[in-house]
C-alpha cells in the first residue's frame, strides 16, 4: 500500500471467503534486494518459499531418523511431519504461524505441492505392472476381493448411522463412496517398501501382497474417480455420466493412441538406442498434460497423471524416468503435500466425541474385516494362520493415497475439518502399526529339520551340491560360472546353483522395479542401468544351464541396505538348504595385474556372511579364472590346494576332491607341518603307530588325528588318479612357510586354502596373521590374493560351518549340530583304527 492507504499500481486485491480478509499482492516482492537495504527476507515470497522447503524437508529428514528404530515407513515420518509443523503442535504458537507459514504464502507452497504430487502419481503408476492383474492367479485376487469388500461393507452399513455427524450438505453417495475407497484402500508404494525393508519382497507372501495390492489400488482408483464425478456434479444422473464416459474416453486414449508411442521408445531402448531428451521432456509434458485433462473433465488431475503413468512400458523405459525423478519429487517436492495436510488438520478442532469415537470405530472395524477377510481366503488356500494374519495386516498399509483420499474428500466438502483431522490421525496410526506387527506375527518354517548337509566334508560324495552365488554386478559372473563348471557337475553329482542378484536398497522405487522385472521373461527384462544389469546376470547364468549338464539354475533378487543383507543371504540359504555360500572378493584386478576395491560395503557385508552363515562359505578372489569362461572343460586346469589342517582345510580338501573328478583338472595338494624332531611329520606318525598303544588325546593331537584321518581317506580314493599329486613341506616357522609357498611353481590357475589354520596349523601361520590386510581371508589367503605375491593366481577361501554353541577347541564336534559328541566318538575312533593301515596304501612322493 502506498503511504495514503491506497492501492499501489502493481497490487492486486483477493477476497478470502466470506470473512472480509484482504490479501495484497505485489508482483514485485518475489526476490529481495538484499537484507543491507533493510528488506525482511520472509516478506517477499521466493525466500519464504525456499525456507518452507527446508523447514519442511529437514523435519521429515529427521522424524524419519527418530522413527527408523521403530521401523517405520518413511510415510509415517512424512504425515507427522505436517501434523508437527501445522496447527496441531508448532502452530499453536501464533508467531510461528505467522511467520512460517503466512496465509500469503499457502497459494505457493500448495501449488508447487500438487505438482510434486502430479509426478509422484505418475512414477506410482509407472511401478505398476497392468499386465500384472491378467497374471495374477486368483488366491491374489480373491485376497484383494475379501480385502476390499468387507471394509466397503462396513463403510456402507456404518454411513447411514453417523452421516449427519459428519458431512450434511453433500450427496450421499458420493460420501458412501468417498468413505468406502478410504477404509478399503491399499497403498501399494508403501507396502512395497515396508515388504524390503522387512526382507519379505522375495518371500511367497511378499509377493502374494504385492500382487493383491496392485489389483486393490486398481480398483480404489476406479472408485475415487467414480466418487468424485458424483461429488463435481451434486449427485446430478447426467453431469456424473458425462463424467465418466469423458474419463472413459481418456483411459482409452492413454492405452491406445499413449501406449503404443511409449513401447516404441521401450524398443528402441532394447535395442541399444539411447532415448534423448526430447523424449523425455515430450514424457514429461505429458504427465501435466493428462492432469490438466483430467481436471477439464471433472476428475481429479492426479487420476490423470496415474493413468498416463500405467501405459509407460515396465521395463527400460520405466526405470530411466523413474532414475530420473524420484530424488527429486520423492526427495522435495512430495514432502511438501504432507506439510499442506498437516496445516489442515488441526486437533483442536475435535470437539465433538461422538463424531470421533464414530469414525475410529469404523476404521478399526473396517481394518479388522480386511485381516478377517484375509483369513478366511489364506485358510481356503491352506495358507498357515500366522502368515494370513500378517498378510491381513499388510493388506492394511495406508500412505500417501489415503491422504488423497482425504485431501479430496476435503476439498470437495465431503468431510469436515474434524473429521478430516481424525482421519488423518487414524490413518497414520493403523498404518504406523503394520511393520511391527508383520515383524512379530511373520515367522517363516523354514523347514531345517532335514537340514543335515551344511558343509562339504559331512556331504556323500554323488549327492546334490547346493551351491548359493551371491552376485553384485555382472563382472562377478564369469569367475563364479567357471568355478562351478570346475567343480564337476555330472548327472551323478549334480550342482544345484541359485544365483542371487544382490540390489542395494536406497528407498528408490527403481531398485524395487528390478525385483518385479526379474521374474518375467528374457526378452521382457529390463535393458537399463540396475534392470539391464540384471538382466545380463541372470541369461549368463541361464545360458550355462543350458549348455552344461548335471547344473540347474535357479535365479533370485534381493533388494536390502548393505548392512542387513547378510540377513537375507542366510535366510534364503538356510530356505535353500544350501551347502556353500559363494561370495565374490570386494576387490577386482586392474589392467597393472593390482587390486582395486569395487565397494567398501561389500567387504563388510562377507564378513557378516563369514559370522552367521548357516552352512560353509567361500570368498572367490579373481584373477584370471573368468579369462576362458565356458571354455572350462576345453583346456587343462590346474588347481592347488595347501593344507595346513583344521576344519576349514578339510572342507577345502572337500571342495577339491570333487573338482579331481573334471577330466580337465589337476589338482596338487601340499600339506605342511611343523619341522620337529620330537614330532615327525603326519605320514611316518601314522606308520610308526601302534594300534594297540593308547592315545591321550589333547586339542593339537585331536585335529591332527581328524586332518590325518581326512587326508588318508583321500590319498586312499585317489591313489590310480594321476592327475592328482600330493606333497608334504616341512617349515619350522611362519616365514619358512611363506617361503615355501612363494617358491611353488607358477603353474597353477587356482588356489583353495582354508581361512583358519586351526590349532595344528596356528603355528606354521603366527607370523602371518600380524600383518594381515584382509582378515577375511585368513593369512594365508591373504597372502595369496595380496598385490604384491608374484603369482598372479586366483584364491578361493574357504570356511567350513560351525555349530554356533561350539567352541573352536571342541574338534568335531564343532562342525556338526547336537547331538554331535556320539558322532565325534565315533570319528575319533575310526582314525586311531584305519590310520596306520591307510597311509601305505599309497606311494605318492613326499618331498
Amino acid at each position: 500500500m502506498s503511504d495514503d492507504g491506497s492501492l499501489g499500481s502493481n497490487v492486486t486485491t483477493s477476497h478470502i471467503g466470506g470473512s472480509g480478509t484482504v490479501i495484497c499482492y505485489s508482483p514485485t516482492m518475489v526476490t529481495t534486494e538484499g537484507i543491507w537495504e533493510g528488506d525482511n527476507l520472509l516478506d517477499f515470497s521466493l525466500p519464504l518459499f525456499i525456507l518452507q522447503i527446508v523447514v519442511v524437508v529437514g523435519t521429515t529428514r529427521i522424524l524419519v531418523f527418530l522413527l527408523k528404530p521403530l521401523r517405520q515407513p518413511r510415510v509415517v515420518a512424512e504425515i507427522f511431519s505436517g501434523v508437527v509443523l501445522g496447527p496441531s503442535v508448532l502452530g499453536r504458537i501464533r508467531t510461528w504461524g505467522d511467520v512460517m507459514f503466512p496465509g500469503k504464502s499457502l497459494l505457493t507452497l500448495e501449488t508447487t505441492a500438487h505438482l510434486g504430487l502430479l509426478y509422484f502419481l505418475f512414477l506410482v503408476g509407472v511401478e505398476m505392472d497392468v499386465a500384472v492383474i491378467r497374471r495374477t492367479g486368483k488366491k491374489a485376487m480373491m485376497i484383494a476381493a475379501a480385502g476390499m469388500a468387507l471394509p466397503f461393507a462396513i463403510g456402507t452399513a456404518t454411513s447411514f448411522v453417523f452421516r449427519h455427524h459428519v458431512s450434511s450438505n453433500v450427496h450421499h453417495l458420493a460420501f458412501l463412496l468417498f468413505l468406502g475407497v478410504a477404509l478399503s484402500i491399499t497403498a501399494f508404494p508403501v507396502l512395497a517398501r515396508i515388504l524390503a525393508e522387512t526382507k519379505l519382497l522375495n518371500s511367497d507372501l511378499g509377493r502374494l501382497a504385492m500382487s493383491a495390492a496392485i489389483v486393490n489400488d486398481m480398483c480404489a482408483w476406479v472408485l475415487l474417480a467414480l466418487s468424485i464425478a458424483i461429488a463435481e456434479t451434486n449427485g446430478s444422473m447426467l453431469p456424473s455420466l458425462w463424467v465418466l464416459l469423458s474419463g472413459g474416453v481418456f483411459v482409452m486414449i492413454c492405452f491406445y493412441a499413449v501406449r503404443p508411442a511409449a513401447r516404441w521408445l521401450a524398443e528402441r531402448m532394447q535395442d541399444g538406442e539411447g532415448v534423448n531428451d526430447f523424449h523425455i521432456c515430450l514424457i514429461l509434458t505429458g504427465v501435466m498434460l493428462a492432469g490438466i485433462a483430467t481436471d477439464a473433465i471433472g476428475i481429479h488431475s492426479v487420476f490423470g497423471a496415474f493413468v498416463y503413468g500405467l501405459v509407460i512400458p515396465n521395463g527400460p523405459l520405466g526405470v530411466l524416468l523413474i532414475e530420473k525423478l524420484e530424488d527429486f519429487v520423492t526427495g522435495l517436492l512430495l514432502p511438501l503435500f504432507f506439510a499442506i495436510s498437516g496445516l489442515r488438520t488441526d486437533v483442536t478442532r475435535i470437539t465433538d466425541p461422538v463424531t470421533a469415537w464414530l469414525l475410529v470405530l469404523v476404521f478399526v472395524l473396517a481394518g479388522l474385516g480386511k485381516i478377517a477377510g484375509t483369513i478366511l481366503i489364506a485358510a481356503f488356500y491352506s495358507l498357515p494362520f500366522r502368515e494370513g494374519f500378517a498378510l491381513g495386516f499388510l493388506m492394511n498399509t495406508r500412505g500417501l493415497v489415503e491422504m488423497i483420499v482425504l485431501n479430496i474428500g476435503r476439498d470437495k466438502e465431503v468431510l469436515d475439518d474434524e473429521s478430516f483431522a481424525i482421519m488423518v490421525l487414524v490413518s497414520v496410526g493403523m498404518t504406523a502399526l503394520v511393520t511391527p506387527v508383520v515383524v512379530t506375527v511373520h515367522r517363516p518354517a523354514r523347514r531345517l529339520m532335514g537340514y543335515k548337509r551344511r558343509n562339504m566334508q559331512r556331504s556323500k560324495p554323488d549327492a546334490e551340491l547346493r551351491v548359493l552365488a551371491c552376485v553384485h554386478n555382472a563382472r562377478n559372473v564369469p569367475s563364479l560360472i567357471s568355478l562351478i563348471d570346475l567343480s564337476n557337475p555330472t548327472k551323478r553329482s549334480p550342482i544345484f546353483v541359485y544365483a542371487l542378484h544382490l540390489v542395494e536398497l536406497t528407498g528408490r522405487a527403481s531398485n524395487i522395479l528390478v525385483v518385479n522385472n526379474s521374474t518375467k521373461a528374457t526378452h521382457h527384462r529390463p535393458r537399463h542401468r540396475l534392470g539391464q544389469q540384471n538382466g545380463h546376470i541372470f541369461s549368463a547364468f541361464e545360458n550355462y544351464e543350458q549348455h552344461a549338464g548335471g547344473v540347474s539354475v535357479h535365479t533370485l533378487t534381493a533388494v536390502s541396505p548393505y548392512p542387513t543383507m547378510h540377513e537375507d543371504v542366510c535366510a534364503i540359504a538356510a530356505d535353500k538348504h544350501a551347502t556353500l555360500i559363494l561370495l565374490p572378493f570386494h576387490k577386482h584386478q586392474t589392467v597393472d595385474g593390482g587390486m582395486e576395491a569395487t565397494n567398501p560395503a561389500i567387504r563388510a557385508f562377507n564378513e557378516r556372511i563369514l559370522a552367521a552363515a548357516p552352512c560353509s562359505v567361500a570368498i572367490l578372489v579373481d584373477r584370471g579364472l573368468s579369462a576362458s569362461g565356458s571354455s572350462a572343460t576345453s583346456a587343462a586346469r590346474h588347481a592347488a590346494l595347501l593344507f595346513f589342517g583344521g576344519p576349514d582345510d578339510r572342507e577345502a580338501l572337500a571342495y577339491a576332491w570333487r573338482m579331481v573328478e573334471h577330466p580337465g583338472v589337476s589338482l596338487t595338494v601340499v600339506r605342511f607341518f611343523l619341522l620337529d624332531l620330537d614330532f615327525p611329520s603326519p605320514t611316518s606318525a601314522a606308520a610308526a603307530k601302534d594300534s594297540r598303544a593308547i592315545t591321550i588325546v589333547t586339542d593339537s593331537t585331536h585335529e591332527q588325528l581328524l586332518d590325518d584321518e581326512y587326508v588318508n581317506d583321500f590319498r586312499a580314493r585317489n591313489a590310480g588318479n594321476g592327475s592328482v599329486t600330493y606333497t608334504e613341506k616341512a617349515v619350522r616357522n611362519s616365514e619358512e612357510t611363506v617361503a615355501a609357498i612363494r617358491s611353488m611353481e607358477c603353474i597353477h590357475d587356482l588356489y583353495i586354502v582354508g581361512r583358519s589354520q586351526g590349532v595344528a596349523g596356528s603355528a606354521l601361520t603366527a607370523g602371518m596373521a600380524e600383518w594381515t590386510e584382509c582378515p577375511e581371508l585368513g593369512p594365508v589367503g591373504d597372502l595369496l590374493a595380496s598385490s604384491d605375491f608374484a603369482m598372479m593366481v586366483s584364491v578361493m577361501v574357504v570356511q567350513q560351518y560351525v555349530s554356533a554353541a561350539a567352541s573352536p577347541g571342541d574338534g568335531i564336534s564343532a562342525m556338526i549340530d547336537s547331538p554331535g559328541q556320539q558322532a565325534a566318538q565315533q570319528y575319533l575312533n575310526n582314525a586311531n583304527q584305519r590310520m596306520s593301515t591307510a597311509a601305505f596304501n599309497v606311494g605318492w612322493s613326499r618331498r
